[in-house]
């Protein structure tokens, strides 16, 4: 935490991460995009084994593409860009957990610059047809993508901050208590 920073300023910044869908034409400069993937390169992996590599995707027919194919990313056809995770393939348990934390934290790096950002997958037929359109050697992993890009203004805005409460989802030593 740096001077001038409190834990409670923090904390809401990570409550303010929401999925965003529906994004503005504008280009991400350069320099954000810098900071993504800076934040991605210093994630952190299991056995520090840093499994990933990163397909930055801007052209807008390969974003529409990528949203077509079998998943959930339909998102990218509307984003100013998208990063995909390549992954090892050598260690699926731990890449699975390690893409994760690096997908939030690639969106938390977004959203420190008003950037908005939604995780999508692909699944099925969809996995091989990534790897062709993105030229993804046969052996490494690819599941999801990133799709980045200035909210709209008119957009659907999520469905809110309504959660479970605590209480529904903490257990206290033992589950069910």
């Amino acid at each position: 935490m740096s001077e001038g920073e409190s834990a409670a300023d923090l904390i809401s910044f990570l409550l303010s991460l929401r999925a965003v869908r529906e994004f503005r034409e504008d280009p991400v400069p350069r320099e954000v995009v810098d900071d993504v993937l800076e934040v991605a390169r210093l994630s952190g992996s299991a056995s520090n084994k840093q499994p990933w590599e990163l397909v930055v995707v801007r052209d807008r027919a390969t974003l529409g593409a990528l949203a077509e194919v079998e998943g959930y990313a339909d998102h990218l056809a509307g984003a100013a860009l998208g990063i995909v995770p390549v992954m090892a393939g050598g260690r699926e348990e731990q890449e699975a957990y390690d893409e994760g934390r690096l997908c939030e934290r690639i969106m938390l790096a977004a959203r420190a610059h008003g950037v908005g950002s939604s995780i999508g997958w692909f699944v099925g037929g969809g996995v091989p047809a990534v790897k062709e359109l993105l030229g993804v050697p046969q052996e490494r992993r690819v599941r999801s993508a990133v799709s980045f890009g200035y909210p709209r203004e008119d957009g659907r805005g999520g469905r809110g901050p309504v959660r479970k409460p605590i209480s529904k989802i903490v257990h206290e030593e033992r589950y069910g208590r």
